[in-house]
């Protein structure tokens, strides 16, 4: 069933079933230039070809015409049950896109691609649910008419005089994998209309006068066609020219300026069908004036509309400060490349000393570019700010500071009088004073005050008759005008300039913050840090709380919550079940979703997935605690934000992956040594075995009793060495995947020597072995059954590659708080060279051993590993002046001695 507010049923729980999948599904719309012409027969005659060939289609919605032809043409498809919701005691039926998820046919027929969704769904529009089932895998047919297409819409409405208000964006229409255009003569749907084929009478009738008049549908048909063809021609030229022009300035560029007024979604839509028909690209610009802020909830919130309604478009939406409007317009234009600029009728009327209007300025200011002017029959659009303007708020402390900087002037003027100064300096003593005041202040109105004071305080104090508001000269009256115009003239500047100085600190802010986000994860080490420095920079940006959710084996992970300075803990509502099933949805869908969204817009954040080149990294929400949404400049810079964490996690996505490849390289190649080792080394003591044991086989009866034993004593030999190294690989093996358990008991280093001893190679006879502990009672907390085998393993390479008779000595002693134990030797040496690799596994020196058998290289590997998995560490050094030690260290232990 789909999503809404009043079901019982968790958000979480109705979210779980929406699958991810790769293969996106393929759309086909059937297209047509007015009600009635055959769209959803075609479709269902289509259907029942597809289910003829072995095709699941299921009937997911078919808006119910009461039309017997379309009736029985569903019969024999299976039908998805409609969603029933109750808004204001009405009874809707609505597309049941949960219901189709979970059915989850090869193909589905969804009717009426435009039709908005009854509140509380999912999805605001219809087109959306359709958007969610092909990323579901799940081909759709669907239907539209001409005037349901964005950009077309304006069009229509001057052919038709009706406004169609179900509509969908045109890069819905332009990514359809097929369109097939259902077209009839329009006198021949005249007379459909007239038999009751498509409406009922009376209907039939209203729509006969209004809508379906022969010349109307004429034009209908004209524009379905046309934009038929253009989709058709830019799929061949996207498929079929290989050569595209890579230098931006011969490429057609389409600037499409913004505003407040009602005609402007004209103006958007007209820019669009331009860029469309130019293959150029398309941006949207907005100059945000001092005025902006100022603007009443009606005009911002049309604002906001066509904002949204030129990126539906397609169009990249720029925006940039100032209160030229014209010079900003221009001076964007030339920076872009910008090479048609479209604007709509001028609603700026001329002041006095403006000579030429808005379009003249702006003609002036790009003479090179193209200026197209969209007429509109809507009347006149007149802000008239100051009305709407916030009343100004008194300031006791500007109050004192204009008064102050009033009698500072005055008390200069006084002086200057006094030295006989001319009035012309006195006057500009208080010109000056009104412009520290306009800088030092907040709000015109102070300007303006001090201004008007000026001019009585100096009529009263520094115009004969002195102390009264008499001027007898008659210049005087002229003079206190120019006075009062020059202070409010040089205020009015000030504050203006001061207010661009806000603009363009708060532009520079915001670009700062985008660099700094660059160079803060540049230098993030892992996940974590990229998520927490971008939610940090997004704080910045946005001051609000941001929420983030991590990929982990597929899957979110908990949230991670960024709190705004000053906010306390995070109230539950925002990390409840059912925003982390909005975030869910966001990362299936690789889509925006929550706040401010067409896509369960109840939740309390904006959710948006972080991803590169369409693979989802995670999910960033942003708690809409206010209800403003987002501006258009800082949602671009948030999105650039999260795009540049998407780089960077993954970057750090390829570099784990890079480590998993090395890692699995690294274990190829031991597993290739090992095999090469195995297949060489190991044929020696195999070949011995069998050749022995074959001789005593097939020659026993001819065999001494000494020559006997010798064999056996050489397959026992064989057969230990073949032991000891399976012995040597499974303890590897088990360290190595941490499946080793270690039993660490404090163990006395006498025992555990002396049953070293008893396991050593049988060859130990031809050598001499002592033992020198420095204390009676050393102990070591240790596995002993490991550390046996590492003074095992040790003791045979000394047996192996010492001549006969030479001495090998063993010793231990406590140094500090480990125990220390080095066995030594004064066979031949081993060079410098080969010390730092002796504990490589495989490594073997080329050295051959007394009874010319080379080892595998496993054994001082082994005993590495097993040392380190006790916290200590193993070494060799030359012993003086001739042989090698082998020592390690191990945790000492205190004895405890119970009388």
């Amino acid at each position: 069933m789909t999503i809404h507010q009043t079901d019982s049923e968790p958000l979480q729980e109705q979210l779980s079933s929406i699958p991810v999948v790769q293969k996106r599904g393929r759309l086909k719309i059937y297209f047509g230039y007015a009600a009635g012409v055959g769209k959803t027969s075609a479709m269902l005659k289509d259907a029942h070809e597809m289910k003829s060939n072995g095709i699941d289609v299921v009937a997911g919605y078919i808006e119910p015409h009461a039309r017997p032809e379309t009736a029985a043409l569903l019969e024999g498809i299976e039908a998805l049950p409609v969603l029933n919701i109750t808004y204001k005691d009405v009874l809707l039926k609505e597309f049941d896109l949960d219901g189709a998820l979970r059915r989850k046919p090869e193909l589905i027929l969804v009717d009426e691609l435009a039709h908005t969704n009854a509140e509380g769904c999912r999805h605001i529009k219809r087109y959306q649910d359709v958007e969610e089932l092909l990323r579901a895998g799940i081909d759709v047919y669907t239907t539209i008419n001409v005037q349901h297409i964005e950009s077309l819409n304006d069009v229509v409405a001057s052919i038709t005089g009706i406004t169609v208000r179900e509509r969908i964006p045109d890069s819905v229409f332009d990514s359809a994998d097929q369109i097939e255009v259902v077209d009839i003569e329009p006198e021949e749907l005249i007379e459909r209309l007239n038999k009751g084929k498509v409406y009922r009478e009376e209907q039939a009738q209203r729509a006969l006068t209004n809508f379906f008049t022969k010349e109307k549908l004429i034009a209908l048909r004209e524009i379905a066609l046309r934009r038929t063809a253009d989709q058709v021609n830019r799929i061949a030229a996207h498929n079929c020219d290989p050569f595209k022009s890579s230098d931006a300035y011969f490429s057609e560029h389409i600037l499409v300026c913004l505003s407040s007024a009602p005609s402007n979604a004209k103006v958007i839509r007209t820019a669009a069908r331009m860029a469309d028909a130019f293959h150029g690209t398309f941006t949207a610009l907005f100059v945000e004036t001092p005025e902006t802020a100022e603007l009443e909830t009606k005009n911002l919130t049309r604002l906001r509309e066509h904002l949204r309604l030129a990126e539906q478009l397609g169009a990249q939406i720029a925006t940039v400060y100032g209160e030229d409007v014209p010079g900003q317009i221009a001076e964007y234009a030339k920076v872009s490349r910008v090479s048609k600029i479209v604007i709509g009728r001028s609603t700026h009327t001329k002041k006095w000393l403006t000579k030429r209007n808005f379009v003249d300025r702006l003609s002036a200011l790009a003479p090179n570019i193209d200026i197209y002017v969209i007429p509109d029959t809507q009347p006149s659009f007149h802000l008239r700010l100051p009305r709407y303007r916030k009343p100004a708020q008194f300031s006791v402390a500007d109050f004192f500071k204009t008064i102050g900087i009033l009698i500072v002037c005055t008390l200069i003027g006084l002086w200057f009088n006094s030295l006989g100064f001319s009035e012309a300096n006195i006057i500009t003593v208080y010109i000056l004073g009104v412009l520290l005041n306009s800088i030092i202040t907040k709000g015109r109105i102070y300007s303006a005050v001090a201004s008007v004071l000026s001019v009585l305080v100096f009529n009263f104090a520094f115009v004969e008759p002195h102390f009264s508001f008499q001027a007898f000269g008659t210049g005087y009256p002229v003079t206190f005008l120019v006075m009062f115009t020059a202070g409010l003239i040089t205020s009015t500047l000030t504050k203006r300039v001061k207010e661009q100085a806000r603009q363009a600190v708060q532009k520079a802010y915001r670009t700062e913050v985008l660099l700094e986000t660059n160079r803060k994860l540049q230098q993030a080490k892992d996940q974590s840090e990229i998520l927490s420095e971008t939610a940090q920079q997004m704080i910045k940006l946005l001051d609000r709380t941001i929420i983030f959710y991590s990929m982990q084996e597929n899957t979110l992970s908990e949230p991670m919550v960024f709190l705004k300075e000053g906010s306390e803990v995070l109230p539950q509502i925002y990390l409840g079940a059912d925003e982390r099933a909005v975030a869910e949805w966001a990362y299936k869908n690789n889509k925006r979703a929550g706040a401010t969204t067409n896509t369960l817009s109840a939740a309390k954040c904006l959710y948006l997935a972080v991803r590169s080149k369409n693979v989802v990294f995670a999910v960033a929400g942003v708690v809409m605690d206010r209800k403003a949404p987002l501006e258009a400049f800082e949602k671009n810079l948030m999105i650039a934000m999260l795009g540049e964490c998407g780089l960077a996690l993954e970057k750090e996505w390829l570099n784990e992956t890079q480590k998993q490849i090395s890692i699995q390289m690294q274990q190829e190649q031991l597993r290739a040594n090992l095999l090469r080792a195995i297949s060489h080394d190991l044929r020696t003591p195999l070949t011995s075995i069998s050749g022995n044991a074959g001789i005593l086989r097939g020659n026993s009866h001819i065999l001494s009793e000494e020559q006997k034993q010798d064999l056996y004593t050489d397959i026992f030999d064989d057969s230990m060495w073949l032991i000891n190294l399976v012995e040597n690989l499974l303890s590897i093996t088990r360290i190595d995947n941490g499946t080793l358990n270690l039993n660490m008991q404090p163990e006395l280093l006498d025992e555990v020597i002396a049953e070293a001893l008893l396991h050593v190679n049988r060859r130990s006879v031809e050598h001499t072995i002592d033992t020198d502990l420095k204390e009676e009672f050393l102990m070591a907390k240790m596995d002993s059954r490991l550390i046996i085998q590492v003074i095992i393993n040790i003791l045979d390479n000394a047996i192996k590659y010492t001549q006969p008779g030479s001495r090998i000595t063993i010793s231990a002693k406590r140094n500090g708080s480990v125990v220390r134990v080095e066995i030594a030797d004064n066979g031949p040496g081993i060079p410098d060279a080969a010390k730092e690799k002796l504990f490589d596994m495989f490594y073997t020196a080329e050295n051959i051993s007394a009874d010319s058998r080379r080892g595998l290289g496993l054994g001082l590997p082994l005993c590495k590993s097993i040392i380190n998995a006790h916290g200590g560490s193993i070494y060799v050094k030359d012993n003086i002046p001739q042989g090698t030690i082998f020592g390690f260290t191990l945790q000492a232990e205190e004895v405890h001695i119970h009388e």
